[in-house]
């Protein structure tokens, strides 16, 4: 019996230093010469969260619920209760979640005010956050704050500032609400909120930042993050999450060959610890792999992704567009985007911008890229403005409007050196090359093809690479728009083109209607004499489908 109170006084020591793996070790030690009190057994539960081991987390946890239950402790109980729902709602799991909720509810419901009532209050409001009714968010965020500030319980007060910084976010004025978000910090850096709890919170701030592509922002976040992981030894939940974080960062910057190996062994590590993070990471490693051409490769990442529950959308639209699917691409990123609010459909409108243009939707284009711009304005983020002027860019060049062109896509391109997105980088710099090509300067459109080129090389990206090596099309046609002119001069009806290219007889009719612009013709004979004098009824490049016609990945189809 005195050995095992050292080993329980040992594993209750390094519990309270952070040392995970050395508390779990003893407290297993412990459990295996003898029944633990509910208060260890508590702590071995912790602590096995804390160590990846979540199932067996969750079920010594539930075993701790229940004993405060059956010893009539009704506040531990509901404690307990809301740790679960916390857990389950990481994990993905809202329905699990909320039950949880309910059963601390339900002790809460006869004692007096108290914390933990300010912790349910703080866990409903996470799990039915309705952006586009943030009145509740709102209510419970001022409830928190009265509470906070009557209970001495700063938690409370953190609570309501996430709340409130996440309203102001979603109404429009991340300024206002990273104010809120940054103060929430505070309680947290003072180590005044349960560590769990503390690291959703951080978790919550770096995924706001992620989704405005404030991407300075969610960098230093994730530094913060990092360096609060570090008063733990050894590896723990949260810092595999900041790992992922940090890889997503590196594909931005580029280094797409040494995330790729990193980023699918981190989110494999995280499944059933925190899924939301664990699909991120996966949807990620279908990004690098698409734009490096792995189609097979990305389609089972995004998959995956989506079996963790993470829409893999925008990319499984954008990867079935480059294996020549265009209409159905168009097709699921216009689903997608029904239903979404503004700033979590923003990612999806940029690449319907890019969708529509590739299947000849002027209209929409022009449609999707005036509600970026909207978006753009509103928020103001970095991120956002690149998105918005790289869209009304490709609009423009769509257009043959190639000197209004110019000053826009030099905005995206100042944008997208801040934010080091070197892929969108080298996109610009082929926009740029089509609008100098337009405007007769072709030394200046050849160097810009040039710097694109070198920066497809170094990243990887060997479509883009492959595709830049056969040179520009004539007269500003799109790859697409190239096929349907090669096959409409040889002969072919709109119903055979259609066939040969997957696509419909509207969108082939839509590319003509652009074509004659493009080229300045008005009928289908003049439109095939043009394409035998630019050499164009033989395309080289068409070996793929019934015809033998190859995907259509243009400067305009890339997000």
């Amino acid at each position: 019996m005195a050995q095992n109170e050292v080993l329980l006084t040992a594993a209750r020591e390094a519990y309270a230093r952070g040392e995970w793996d050395c508390a779990l070790r003893d407290l297993a030690q412990a459990r295996s010469q003898g029944r633990l009190s509910t208060h260890d057994l508590d702590l071995l539960g912790s602590t096995q969260w804390w160590v990846g081991e979540v199932a067996e987390s969750l079920a010594v946890s539930e075993e701790v619920y229940h004993r405060y239950q059956d010893d009539g402790d009704e506040l531990q109980a509901a404690m307990k209760a809301l740790s679960l729902g916390l857990l389950w709602f990481v994990r993905g799991e809202l329905t699990i979640a909320s039950g949880w909720a309910s059963r601390a509810r339900r002790l809460l419901k006869d004692l007096p005010e108290c914390p933990e009532r300010g912790y349910l209050l703080y866990l409903d409001s996470v799990i039915s956050l309705d952006f586009n009714d943030l009145e509740p968010t709102r209510r419970s965020a001022l409830r928190l704050e009265d509470m906070g500030r009557r209970l001495q319980a700063p938690e409370l007060t953190s609570f309501s500032l996430v709340l409130s910084g996440l309203a102001e976010v979603w109404r429009g004025d991340p300024t206002l609400g990273f104010a809120y978000l940054d103060e929430a910090m505070l309680p947290v850096l003072a180590g005044q909120l349960p560590p769990e709890w503390a690291g959703d919170v951080y978790c919550t701030v770096i995924h706001v930042c992620h989704l405005l592509a404030d991407l300075p922002r969610m960098h230093a976040w994730t530094k913060a993050t990092e360096q609060w992981c570090r008063q733990f030894q050894g590896e723990v939940v949260y810092s595999g999450i900041c790992r992922v974080h940090r890889l997503q960062l590196l594909c931005v910057e580029g280094h797409w060959r040494q995330a790729e190996d990193a980023i699918e062994r981190s989110g494999s590590e995280l499944i059933g610890r925190n899924n939301w993070v664990a699909g991120e990471a996966y949807y990620q490693l279908g990004e690098i792999r698409r734009l490096r051409g792995d189609g097979a490769g990305a389609q089972a990442a995004y998959d995956q992704a989506q079996q963790l529950g993470t829409d893999p959308q925008p990319g499984a639209s954008l990867l079935r567009h480059a294996e020549g699917h265009s209409e159905e691409a168009w097709t699921g990123l216009h689903a997608a985007l029904s239903g979404r609010d503004r700033l979590t459909g923003a990612g999806l409108v940029r690449a319907g911008v890019t969708l529509a243009l590739a299947v000849g939707r002027l209209d929409e284009a022009e449609r999707l890229c005036v509600e970026l711009e909207a978006t753009a304005a509103t928020f103001g983020t970095t991120g956002f403005r690149a998105w918005a002027a790289h869209a009304r860019g490709s609009v423009l060049v769509a257009q043959s409007r190639f000197a209004e062109a110019l000053p826009v896509l030099s905005a995206a391109a100042a944008d997208y050196a801040t934010l080091r997105a070197r892929y969108e980088g080298a996109v610009i710099r082929e926009l740029l090359a089509r609008a100098h090509a337009g405007l007769g300067e072709d030394g200046t459109a050849a160097a810009a093809r040039s710097q694109a080129l070198s920066i497809y090389r170094a990243l990887g990206a060997d479509p883009d690479a492959q595709r830049l090596e056969s040179g520009p099309l004539p007269g500003g046609l799109t790859a697409r728009e190239a096929d349907v002119l090669s096959l409409i001069a040889s002969g072919a009806s709109d119903k055979a083109a259609a066939e040969a290219l997957f696509i419909s007889r509207k969108t082939v009719s839509r590319h003509l209607t652009n074509i004659f612009a493009k080229i300045g013709v008005s009928s289908r004979t003049a439109a095939a004499a043009w394409a035998f004098e630019h050499g164009l009824h033989r395309m080289p490049h068409i070996v793929r489908g019934k015809m033998g016609i190859a995907p259509d990945v243009t400067p305009d189809t890339r997000p």
